[in-house]
């Protein structure tokens, strides 16, 4: 290699990364240098590492120091829990004020906001939030100087959207105005229907803690989110570029029709599979490809025997190679090159491979690969191991060797975490993984190279070998544009990243009761294995994460729905320590699963946390998955929970129990939305509903280990007394003129639909039906059976007449006609508007109609409802054999509640294990009340 191929490679001062001429000022302290503040902190960092019990920190992730360290910049950022955290929350952070006034709604409007942003698309991660959606809910709930924090981080945008709450454009971006002392107002609708702009926030930058159980998370989150100065980033790639460029030009050559030597562009790879009846090889791409049309079959015919094969049952034609790294002779699935795309004289040509090609492969192939490369086994998981059949064993057989040598050759050259960022950047893009876009390439409007398919290690039939130069430019162009769009500042951020579980004593410890606002966008069940899928990244920076404590689904980890709910309870109650009293936490949620949903919310509630509001995040463009699947959530759910503010916890311990209910529902009404709109229209605030309020008191109660007092009725007659209620719903007293004034530039207020698919949800539905319109039976039933297609499986069905009469009256023709059907008949019908109850006229109108009982009556519904639910539950209680495989989860729950009020634990887990185990799961009720049962019992103390 010449003098100026290594200039151009990188072989330069590592700590020419972020020299800077003057002093450095970082918490507190003044350096002399960036380079002087960076080895002041490397050096208490390595000190750090030989205390084996800072090492058994949850979630402490799988490396040598030196690779941690090497990874690390603190203190701003570590590759393993960050010990500088206690330092920055005390510089930055502010103590907690009982009395500093902190008032928030939670953010009730739907937020849509799309990812074709520069700073999006710098790096690649699994799964993202726009952080302009995030900025949203940033300068809603926070003020400028306030710490959030980030608990699974990912690729860090809730950090960039903190720093960009200062940046005037991109405030107003959002639709926002921003005035010159800084006060940021957004748009609303007066009474009189005009457009008024009030305040809501401030500009300013609010300081954030990232943190991710994930090193190469938090090492993208790192360089989304520290500042980079551009010229030199670009001086420093360009130079790597040209030296790569010059090293690597000649494996990626190929030979034109007159002989000359032209860059490849990139090379299309086939399998090969085995001929059934001939054992001869046949080629994927040859024999089921049709590149007229862009169709790929997956029955096609061998090219030697006219033989019909199946791609599905087809056998795999294989190759043995001497792999050096293990000095073993390994068999790898057959694939070969079967289409080259070259450049001459600025013109895209195609060839078949010739002679040459093959030769200069071969020789490829022969030779070694002089430079360090990761030779990882795969790591045990669903994903890692499915090409195992494949001979895709280890990490490094999942490239072409000569995009492996180009790799290596690279990245050894590599010093400075940017160009480590470039490099995770595009290097997925090198591997087998990397599809062909084949219609894109027949019929044009769009790139052939779509990268891996997202959310899977799935190695394609067809794959794109793209040269590594050619990679690095790409990225870095898309770098660039990022860097130019968002420049953060001369100053360094208030943004500190931490690596490990989100529920570790260490971190909860270093932040208790100190962050003023939290965003999560958590792993969610079974949806992504976010370790196995980063493999290929950690395997180049030499640190792996461990996922002992990853909250998914994954059999392969022995993890399923309980211990997914215990890690995430983990996690919330570690979030709960940390937050500040009367402050709120956002989770975003993506899952397809009802279980996962509930598992959700109930490690919520068994946090401490009262969810306050759900809204919908559309984030416009899904991956692949979520366009093409039908069952796939293209929405993402918004859930905002607070932790209750210190003088509502202390007080809840000394009042009586009558007590303790109503000051928790002034407190809980104190943070609910007074107003929601979808729309431009006004809808109802399902969490103002008097039945979700009694579940939410039920909930609280059980969590804090103490008894209901109260019935419902009791429940209900005591919201009358003591508060508002407007269209079903129950407000403060100072809640109801903002509510009423609101409504009156509402036409209607719109009930959300509700979707049946239990006995529960029919119930609902069926009074929502009926305080619309009291209907006769020979009305309802129609449009109710329309609504079962999606009744569960394993939940018994039950007939609409037996749902009426246990939860609905009828009026029979005797007596004055109930008020709710007069209110209705009276205002629709001309002729009966004055006329009385007792008019014959208005009872032969109203006979035989099905209304909503008020909450005397319902009482009595409710303990005939009682008595043959608790029948059916005994039935449960004395069944033997094989699990139940349909059962009334009313009666369930019904059951449950009985059974806790008198101590009867081993009942609620002996009927729990009966039961459909999906029923379970996809059951907030049933999780709250069995989580707790086990947790009663497992303590003897506690009988």
């Amino acid at each position: 290699m010449n003098d100026n191929a290594q200039h151009g490679l990188g072989l330069n001062d590592p700590s020419q990364e972020a020299k800077q001429d003057g002093p450095v000022e970082c918490l507190g302290k003044t350096f002399a240098n960036d380079t002087e503040r960076r080895g002041h902190y490397l050096t208490l960092l390595a000190e750090k590492l030989k205390d084996p019990e800072f090492r058994n920190i949850e979630g402490f992730p799988i490396g040598e120091d030196e690779d941690i360290l090497n990874l690390s910049d603190p203190p701003y950022y570590t590759a393993c829990p960050n010990p500088f955290i206690e330092d920055f929350i005390e510089h930055y952070g502010r103590l907690y004020d009982p009395d500093e006034g902190y008032k928030r709604e939670p953010y009730a409007t739907d937020v849509s906001e799309g990812k074709n942003d520069p700073i999006y698309n710098a790096h690649t991660y699994h799964t993202k939030v726009p952080h302009k959606a995030v900025m949203r809910y940033i300068l809603h709930y926070t003020d400028p100087g306030d710490v959030v924090f980030d608990g699974f981080c990912g690729s860090g945008m809730a950090g960039i959207a903190a720093q960009l709450c200062g940046d005037r454009k991109t405030v107003e971006s959002l639709g926002y105005r921003v005035l010159p002392n800084g006060d940021i107002l957004e748009k609303k609708i007066n009474s009189d229907k005009d457009e008024i702009w009030e305040k809501f926030s401030e500009l300013g930058e609010r300081n954030v803690v990232l943190n991710d159980l994930s090193p190469s998370a938090s090492f993208i989150a790192r360089n989304y989110n520290l500042k980079n100065d551009l010229y030199k980033f670009e001086e420093e790639a360009n130079s790597f570029l040209q030296g790569l460029e010059a090293q690597c030009r000649e494996i990626y050559l190929t030979s034109h029709v007159n002989g000359t030597s032209c860059p490849v562009n990139f090379t299309i790879w086939s399998d090969v599979f085995l001929c059934p009846e001939c054992s001869s090889d046949v080629t994927f791409w040859n024999q089921a490809v049709d590149t007229s049309t862009a169709e790929v079959t997956d029955i096609f015919d061998c090219q030697n025997c006219g033989a019909s094969i199946k791609k599905r049952t087809a056998e795999r034609s294989f190759s043995y190679v001497l792999d050096v790294s293990t000095n073993e002779t390994i068999k790898l699935a057959k694939q070969i090159p079967v289409l080259i795309n070259y450049s001459y004289k600025g013109k895209r040509y195609e060839k078949d491979p010739d002679s040459k090609d093959m030769e200069l492969l071969s020789i490829i192939d022969e030779s070694d690969v002089d430079d360090w490369y990761p030779t990882f086994r795969m790591m045990e998981g669903k994903e890692t191991r499915r090409n195992d059949s494949l001979g895709f064993t280890h990490v490094h057989h999942y490239y072409t060797k000569r995009n492996l040598k180009a790799l290596a050759l690279l990245y050894s050259r590599i010093k400075t975490h940017r160009m480590r960022f470039l490099f995770t950047a595009f290097v997925g893009g090198a591997t087998k993984l990397n599809q062909f876009h084949l219609k894109n390439y027949v019929f044009g409007g769009g790139g052939v190279n779509p990268g891996a398919r997202k959310g899977t290690l799935y190695a394609p039939s067809i794959s794109m070998e793209v040269p590594i130069p050619s990679l690095m430019r790409d990225r870095l162009r898309t770098q660039l544009r990022a860097y130019s769009a968002y420049q953060y500042g001369e100053k360094d951020p208030g943004v500190l990243l931490t690596t490990g579980s989100c529920g570790n004593g260490f971190l909860r410890e270093a932040c208790k009761s100190k962050l003023d606002y939290i965003f999560i966008d958590p792993p969610f069940g079974a949806n992504l294995n976010y370790s196995e899928l980063s493999f290929f990244w950690e395997s180049w920076l030499k640190v792996h994460t461990n996922n002992e404590l990853e909250a998914i689904e994954n059999s392969a980890q022995g993890k399923g729905a309980f211990e997914y709910r215990k890690l995430m309870v983990a996690c919330f109650e570690s979030a709960y320590e940390m937050l500040k009293p009367g402050r709120w936490m956002t989770v975003e949620f993506s899952n397809t699963k009802a279980s996962v949903w509930n598992n959700i919310q109930t490690a919520l509630t068994e946090s401490g946390f009262i969810v306050a509001n759900v809204s919908v995040l559309d984030k416009k463009q899904g991956g692949i998955n979520a366009n093409v699947t039908k069952t796939a959530v293209k929405q993402d759910l918004v859930i905002s929970a607070y932790k209750p503010n210190g003088g509502f916890a202390e007080r809840f311990k000394s009042e009586t129990d009558e007590e303790g209910v109503w000051d928790f529902i002034r407190t809980h009404l104190s943070y609910l939305p007074v107003v929601k709109k979808q729309g431009g229209g006004l809808i109802s605030v399902r969490e103002r509903d008097p039945r979700i309020l009694f579940d939410e008191v039920v909930a609280y109660f059980v969590k804090n280990h103490r008894d209901v007092p109260v019935s419902s009725k009791q429940f209900q007659e005591g919201l009358k007394e003591r508060f508002a209620d407007r269209d079903g719903m129950i407000f403060l007293p100072e809640q109801v003129s903002e509510y009423d004034k609101a409504r009156i530039t509402s036409s209607q207020l719109r009930q959300l639909s509700i979707f049946v698919d239990d006995e529960a949800s029919a119930i609902e539905w069926i009074r929502q039906l009926l305080n619309e319109k009291p209907q006769s039976y020979q009305d309802i039933h129609p449009k109710f059976i329309n609504e079962l297609s999606g009744w569960k499986k394993a939940e018994e069905q039950l007939e609409l007449s037996k749902l009426l009469e246990q939860n609905l009256l009828k009026y029979e023709g005797e007596g004055p006609v109930p008020t709710q059907i007069n209110n209705y008949l009276t205002k629709n019908w001309h002729e009966l508007r004055n006329v009385g109850r007792d008019s014959s006229e208005l009872k032969k109108k109203a006979k035989d109609r099905w209304y909503v009982p008020n909450p005397e009556r319902e009482e009595d519904l409710q303990k005939l409802r009682e008595r043959d639910l608790l029948k059916q539950f005994d039935e449960y209680k004395e069944h033997t054999g094989r699990k139940l495989k349909t059962v009334r989860m009313e009666a369930v729950r019904c059951g449950f509640k009985k059974a806790w009020q008198e101590r009867d634990y081993p009942t609620i887990i002996s009927v729990a294990e009966k039961i459909p185990q999906n029923l379970l799961q996809e059951d907030q009720k049933l999780l709250m009340w069995y989580d707790q049962a086990q947790t009663r019992h497992s303590d003897k103390s506690l009988f």
